[in-house]
């Protein structure tokens, strides 16, 4: 028993090491779309500016988001917007932090 434990925790940090992390680095962005604000985070008057995490991959396009900060009515809008952005190719998959500024102009 002892000895399969050891043999799974082995394989398991072998897989770990083994599996390249994205390096963040900074991406230049080629297009952005701006955030959809939403109706009631306009009602309540929030505004407020979202971090997000982002991986680009090697040919620019976003695979996933991250929140870092940001109010939680403000997130989803903002990683709908970046989900779309693309930004310049680069020889490997890589992470680069973004923000987003939510101001409403109307009130």
């Amino acid at each position: 028993m002892r000895s399969t434990l050891r043999s799974l925790f082995l394989i398991s940090l072998a897989t770990l090491i083994s599996i390249p992390l994205p390096a963040e680095t900074h991406r230049t962005i080629i297009s952005k779309s701006p955030p959809t604000y939403p109706e009631l985070a306009r009602r309540m008057r929030i505004s407020g500016k979202v971090v997000l995490v982002v991986v680009v991959l090697p040919d620019g396009s976003v695979s996933d988001t991250h929140p870092e900060s940001g109010h939680a009515m403000l997130v989803p809008a903002a990683q709908d917007a970046v989900r779309h952005w693309r930004f310049a190719p680069a020889p490997e998959t890589s992470e680069t932090t973004v923000e987003i500024n939510f101001t409403d102009t109307a009130h």
